[in-house]
């Protein structure tokens, strides 16, 4: 496994474009600068490498402060950090969470998606559990705008029952009591957004996001788990219709859609400070072509990957696309984001300042 991570990293440096069968011409896929982390010597100290693109594909190394935050940690070119492990575990997702530094400030929540019955990819509790449990979070979620057995409050709570997340924290449907608005900044299809109305009841939010292909965006990861997934009922149609209904979510045209979802995720971000009370963890395994949403979703073709985190997510959704499209088995999740034309979501949301497509990825693995 740390081969194929080598590998993919090493091809994430390589990348520099891939086509968007719906665009005109090519869509750039800004692929981060690598750091790798190599075994730790006896001391506490930390080694990182800062990639340089050279004949032999190896990175000089440079080493990190002994002590100090994770911002202090930031490469001196300012990119946002993506920590990355192979290991899909609950110490390997103990461990990237641990990397971002960050501490959760008053009430947290655990945004996830409780997953559609019967066979849907969503995270497991077995795999979250002794996080969210350590953290004393609550899970939240929204129900959805388009049927199936969650779309009622009480339908969902059994879901989220029988999916085992009531066995490892509180958990609550954020829109069981309609909707709060949020303003929307410099968004060219919305000006608000609709979100479940005990969103505001929690101080931070840990986001922790099955990232897979989807039906409609093409792909879903941080920003689709902050935007629709945190859309109250009404506020999933606002996104799929980019405004201009909150009762229908069809018949949309897409790319203002995806613009909607940067900037719904962006009002979410803006709401908690600005970014600082909002981190987020992508989980790279049982890589569908369809969203935890489908109930009988396809069955995977490619490898699991990892587990990545970050506090940027448009940073943590470049990095899985740019390790998907590096990867050797990736095709039919490429032909499913690029045949919604999905990179526009990233394009859009790095436009407005959500966070950046440009990033360094660093491996927590020892």
């Amino acid at each position: 496994m740390k081969k194929r991570l080598s590998a993919l990293l090493a091809a994430v440096v390589l990348l520099t474009g891939c086509n968007n069968s719906q665009g005109s011409g090519s869509s750039t896929v800004i692929g981060g600068q690598v750091i790798s982390r190599p075994e730790s010597t006896s001391t506490s100290e930390k080694n990182n490498s800062d990639s340089s693109e050279n004949t032999d594909n190896e990175s000089n190394t440079e080493s990190l402060p002994e002590s100090g935050t994770p911002t202090e940690n930031v490469p001196q070119d300012g990119k946002p950090v993506v920590y990355m492990t192979t290991d899909i575990s609950p110490e390997g997702l103990q461990a990237v969470y641990d990397a971002l530094g960050w501490s959760p400030t008053g009430k947290l929540a655990v945004k996830l998606s409780t997953g559609e019955p019967p066979a849907s990819n969503y995270l497991r509790p077995e795999l979250i559990g002794d996080l969210v449990k350590s953290l004393g979070g609550t899970i939240v979620e929204c129900n959805t705008a388009y049927g199936g057995s969650r779309a009622e409050t009480a339908m969902h709570y059994q879901v989220a029952k029988d999916h085992g997340f009531t066995d490892i924290a509180e958990f609550q449907i954020l829109d069981e009591d309609g909707s709060m608005t949020l303003p929307v900044t410099g968004g060219a299809q919305l000006s608000e957004n609709y979100v479940g109305a005990h969103f505001g009841d929690y101080d931070s939010y840990l986001v922790l996001s099955h990232f897979k292909g989807h039906a409609m965006a093409g792909f879903g990861g941080a920003i689709k788990n902050i935007s629709i997934g945190l859309g109250s009922s009404e506020g999933k149609s606002w996104i799929h219709s980019a405004g201009s209904s909150r009762t229908n979510p069809w018949g949309g045209a897409q790319d203002p859609f995806l613009e909607s979802m940067a900037e719904a995720g962006k009002s979410v971000s803006d709401y908690l400070g600005n970014g600082e009370r909002i981190v987020y963890i992508n989980v790279m395994n049982r890589l569908s072509v369809d969203c935890d949403c489908d109930g009988n979703p396809s069955e995977p073709d490619m490898h699991d990957i990892g587990i990545l985190a970050s506090t940027d997510p448009v940073a943590v959704d470049q990095a899985c696309i740019d390790l998907v499209y590096s990867a050797e088995d990736g095709a039919s999740l490429i032909k499913r984001i690029e045949s919604r034309n999905g990179l526009h979501t990233l394009e859009h949301a790095a436009e407005i300042g959500l966070g950046s497509r440009e990033y360094s990825l660093v491996s927590v693995d020892q």
